[in-house]
């Protein structure tokens, strides 16, 4: 236990749970919907509305081994390359063997995915893939789609739900077992102000942390939340270097911060070409699948194009689609871009990489349980093993799906755990100081400088220094100023959440000396599987220290001691 906590008020209200689901993309509720289901008194905690996480922005698909002749082994092959040597495989396992039935629940629940003349579901391809398997959802609103089902479902089902809260930290019982959370709910729910939920059984399912930098396809709430909470609450985190940048994202403008347009793989799945200034496919010759080699692949090679030709862009050509095929298979993607003054029927479309997902979080077994005992994640918080390096393209709903079941199967397997309840006293334990909310801004300018696509040693030095000098400038404002200092609310808590994020995700970077998968060291521009074949492993201590550990082998260590093995399939 850390004893660490944001400076909030005490709780002013409470109420009682078998579990709280904290998010409410396609890992939280299908863990809810799961839990309810078997007679668990479940509630859903979100930031914004239901149907507001990242999930909705999701417009590839999701990726199974649902067409003839595809094979869950084809699928963890694919998967274990993209990984780049990092990948749990018993996780990956799990995933591809346990992803088509998922899919097939997921749709019995009500999602409506693209068909083909035959009736069967439309699958296309994306980076990394050797097979046709993602399926998707009016063209390119996958994800829109699976958030109206589940958010319906929910409704549908009488799952208790309190939107606009963001969630503090964790409650612990005496034992410092998970006893629930604290919350403040943002003047538009069920209750005002901070309060709390009891609960033995906590799912993270907070997505990611995009806005640590300027530029990203992460909605304004993926500000890292919940492994800043895990972190306060004693919890490991691993492998937060491998942020995955996507390659092609609608370029804005130099300087353009905030959410940006995703522009699908699957566009160039249909044969979209990358070319730069001149027409030239410079992904040719490069790897076996040209434009649709893993995510790292292109991303690095568009960046190393952009350097050669002294641009801040390169292109997506698919004038060839036609307007009919635009309009049918990439509605969403072609409004974005005609929003923005680009027709890209009639014009290439310029993209550039920008910050996407988070391969790594919180440290999970195969049954989602963290090193907290009754604490559990799954989806972009979760670091399940399954992505390694680098996550295969439409993996991330499907590991929303498998392991959210895998979790609620565990709570519902071994039943509230109410020993040591009530919880122990929210107020003990250190305050973790608030910075100013408009210091948000700084953050993301030291991530986007130090610790982007391209890193260095003194990049990431200077990155470090500046997050540390933000640090300390806090703590001796509150030293002086006392109540004078950051108050607490909303925005100071997301961005003290963000700092927290931003020191593991450097930390983590200036310790693994190489290059694999997303994680590109200019200075260290090789892969060194003999020292680095590793995952990172951090820690927050109670002086608010981070303890970055790197394991001995490629295996993650048993989250508890005592932790019985997964049995091997």
């Amino acid at each position: 236990m850390t004893g660490i906590r944001l400076h909030a008020p005490a709780p002013g209200w409470s109420i009682d749970a078998d579990v709280v689901v904290v998010g409410s993309g396609v890992a939280g509720l299908t863990a809810a919907l799961r839990c309810t289901s078997a007679g668990l008194r479940t509630v859903v905690v979100t930031k914004a509305r239901l149907d507001d996480g990242s999930t909705r922005w999701a417009q590839g698909g999701i990726a199974a081994a649902l067409g003839e002749g595809d094979t869950p082994e084809q699928h963890l092959d694919d998967t274990l390359v993209a990984g780049a040597g990092l990948c749990d495989e018993q996780a990956v396992r799990a995933l591809v063997t346990e992803g088509p039935g998922a899919v097939r629940r997921l749709i019995a629940t009500g999602a409506d995915f693209d068909r083909t003349d035959d009736g069967e579901i439309a699958l296309t391809r994306e980076g990394g893939h050797h097979r046709r398997r993602i399926a998707h959802a009016g063209g390119d609103a996958t994800g829109a789609e699976i958030s109206r089902a589940l958010v319906e479902a929910i409704r549908d089902g009488g799952v208790r739900f309190i939107e606009h809260a963001l969630v503090l930290d964790l409650l612990k019982d005496a034992e410092g077992r998970t006893a629930g959370v604290t919350l403040h709910v943002m003047g538009e729910g069920q209750h005002d102000g901070v309060g709390a939920v009891h609960a033995p059984a906590v799912v993270l399912a907070t997505g990611g942390m995009g806005q640590v930098f300027s530029a990203t396809t992460n909605p304004a709430v993926s500000t890292g939340d919940g492994v800043a909470l895990a972190l306060r609450a004693g919890a490991e985190v691993s492998d937060l270097e491998f942020v995955q940048f996507h390659p092609t994202v609608l370029f804005l403008g130099a300087g353009s911060e905030g959410q940006q347009p995703l522009v699908s793989e699957a566009v160039r799945g249909e044969g979209a070409h990358l070319v730069d200034a001149d027409g030239v496919r410079f992904m040719l010759g490069q790897h076996e699948l040209a434009e649709l080699a893993p995510r790292d692949i292109v991303a690095k090679a568009i960046m190393r194009r952009m350097r050669e030709q002294g641009t801040e862009h390169m292109y997506l050509d698919a004038r060839h689609f036609g307007a009919e095929m635009w309009e049918r298979r990439f509605p969403t993607i072609l409004a974005a871009c005609r929003a923005h003054g680009i027709d890209p029927v009639t014009e290439p479309i310029p993209v550039a990489p920008a910050a996407h997902y988070a391969s790594g979080g919180v440290r999970t077994d195969l049954r989602g349980r963290t090193t907290v005992p009754g604490l559990y994640a799954c989806g972009e918080v979760a670091c399940t093993g399954v992505h390694g390096a680098n996550r295969l393209a439409s993996n991330s709903l499907l590991e929303g799906l498998v392991f959210a079941e895998r979790i609620a199967d565990d709570i519902t397997a071994h039943g509230p755990h109410r020993e040591g309840l009530p919880p122990a006293a929210a107020a003990s334990g250190s305050v973790q100081t608030l910075l100013p909310p408009e210091e948000r801004r700084e953050i993301q300018r030291i991530m986007t400088a130090g610790a982007g696509v391209l890193r260095s040693a003194a990049s990431l030095g200077d990155a470090a220094d500046a997050l540390e000098g933000l640090q300390r400038l806090a703590e001796l404002d509150a030293e002086r100023d006392g109540p004078k200092a950051a108050e607490p609310g909303v925005e100071a808590w997301e961005t003290a959440n963000l700092l927290v994020v931003a020191r593991v995700l450097v930390a983590s970077a200036q310790a693994r000396e190489e290059t694999r998968g997303c994680h590109w060291r200019e200075d260290r521009p090789d892969r060194d599987d003999a020292s680095w074949r590793r995952h990172l492993v951090v820690r927050l201590t109670p002086d608010r220290r981070l303890v970055v550990h790197r394991t001995a082998t490629a295996d993650f260590p048993p989250v508890t001691p005592d932790a019985p093995r997964e049995p091997k399939p």
